[in-house]
């Protein structure tokens, strides 16, 4: 490969990856505005044998079909498919389309998480180029990190989107935790980690049901999210590819770090398109100290 070759590569990643975030940011009004009408279950399943809401479908639809379309992206990939659809030639994108879409009923906050890979998938945490999430609370926000950064921006009812915050960084003093799972099945390392967390008078329960929502309050108030590792599902409930990798990626540009509980999700490596993995993200020290309870 020349250096021209090496370059061209580079500037047309670079131009997907535009592509994708705007699409995305455009298509987040029309997702929302989808909502209120599909707040009931679909008929059938997802890959990991969850009910599928159609509200998940729509938006899975909608982005396939946007996303699909879009020159430099070869494949589309979601949590609502079993398998990756070729598109085109170009990056990899892996969606899930409407995290927390059990937050319906109840109406409260979800979002929808974006990852751009240069490779096939699965990919490796290591091929993320970008990853993107859009939060639907009382208004519509998109925190986007590629090349070290994470830029967070405001989308407007007519799909216009503005900066509201460069460089994202999670404060230093951390205030807020979230941890999911049901804690009769939280292993003893964990269960000891999260004593002391909530023993902290400095540290106060923030959790939502969707891990957008509370990974965005670890990003604003400094913290950590966590769902765990259990005894009845030692690789937790949440998938690598659409939102492990994802928001390892995001919090690790934030300035924080990222776990599976014993290494950085961005090194966790599983050959299965829907694997799960045990998810730990916030500041580091907050995750040095998780990270030395499963080490004893």
């Amino acid at each position: 490969m020349t250096d021209t070759d090496t370059t061209d590569q580079v500037e047309s990643i670079a131009a997907a990856i535009d592509a994708v975030v705007d699409v995305v940011a455009r298509a987040a009004p029309e997702i929302r505005s989808g909502l209120p009408g599909r707040r009931v279950a679909a008929e059938g399943q997802n890959p990991s044998g969850e009910t599928q809401m159609a509200a998940d479908v729509f938006a899975d639809d909608l982005l396939c079909e946007r996303l699909g379309a879009l020159d430099g992206v070869g494949t589309y990939a979601s949590e609502e498919r079993e398998t990756a659809v070729d598109v085109g030639s170009g990056v990899s994108v892996c969606v899930d389309p409407l995290d927390g879409s059990s937050n319906l009923e109840p109406n409260a906050a979800m979002g929808t998480i974006v990852a751009v890979y240069d490779g096939p998938l699965p990919a490796a945490g290591r091929d993320i180029r970008a990853a993107a999430y859009v939060l639907y609370g009382p208004i519509t926000t998109m925190a986007v990190a590629r090349e070290g950064s994470v830029t967070e921006y405001v989308i407007h009812e007519d799909a216009d989107y503005d900066v509201l915050t460069e460089d994202v960084r999670l404060p230093d003093d951390p205030t807020v935790y979230g941890f999911g799972g049901r804690v009769p099945h939280w292993v003893e390392p964990f269960e000891a980690f999260a004593a002391d967390v909530e023993s902290d008078p400095s540290l106060k329960l923030r959790y939502g049901g969707a891990m957008i929502g509370d990974v965005n309050q670890v990003l604003t108030y400094g913290g950590i999210f966590a769902y765990p590792t259990l005894s009845n599902a030692p690789e937790g409930k949440l998938r690598l590819q659409f939102e492990g990798y994802p928001v390892g990626y995001i919090v690790e540009a934030a300035g924080g770090a990222s776990s599976n509980g014993r290494r950085s999700l961005l090194d966790v490596e599983k050959d299965d398109l829907h694997a799960r993995t045990p998810v730990y993200v916030g500041n580091q020290e907050l995750i040095d100290d998780l990270e030395s309870r499963f080490a004893e």
